[in-house]
């Protein structure tokens, strides 16, 4: 394919990391949507409706383009767990999230703005936290930048040793942006992957 547009409807440096792994050009744009679950919405099904709202924003502002949209939520008790925003939430996620096992969701959305269709995915990564102690909360906190992930723990980075295990279909997914399910996704839609 040689006359083609993708745009990654996302502001997030990890993502744009991600899909570089791919080696085809794309452009970042980040939109503005409500993040907001609705009410009674399970977290996996937050993830998929928000990963589809930044896709179609993105083809009403691109309308020959292919539109990248992803979104996450993890998911522990059935309740959605937000990035922390401050050290406080943070170490309180890490204590509750201590010894258990969070579910990451990942929705996924491809859009198609030519053809005006689209695809959609969700990836569902099971993470076991070890049983943290506070002194190891706050080592971590102190040498890790995590306020901006869901869950308070980058397994990218020094994150990944709070974990236990790790399960799932697509590891990329645990950091934002399924690329399995994204390539074969770009395949059916023309684009050489690899």
């Amino acid at each position: 394919m040689t006359n083609f547009t993708l745009i990654l409807a996302s502001g997030s440096p990890y993502r744009r990391e991600l899909l570089q792994r791919l080696g085809l050009p794309f452009e970042c744009w980040p939109p503005e949507v409500d993040e907001r679950a609705l009410p009674l919405e399970v977290p996996a099904d937050t993830a998929l409706r928000l990963a589809r709202i930044k896709a179609e924003a993105g083809a009403r502002r691109f309308p020959e383009a292919w539109i990248i949209g992803s979104d996450q939520v993890a998911e522990l008790d059935g309740e959605p767990i937000g990035k922390p925003g401050s050290l406080g939430d943070a170490r309180r996620q890490l204590r509750r999230q201590s010894g258990r096992t969070v579910r990451f969701h990942t929705g996924l959305c491809l859009w198609n703005g030519r053809g005006a269709r689209h695809q959609d995915r969700l990836v569902t990564t099971e993470v076991a936290f070890r049983s943290l102690g506070d002194a190891e909360i706050e080592r971590y906190l102190a040498r890790e930048a995590a306020l901006d992930c869901a869950g308070s723990a980058k397994s990218e980075g020094l994150g990944i040793a709070l974990l236990e295990r790790m399960g799932g279909d697509d590891p990329t997914a645990l950091v934002g942006l399924p690329l399995m399910a994204l390539s074969s996704m770009l395949r059916a839609e023309g684009f050489e992957v690899p």
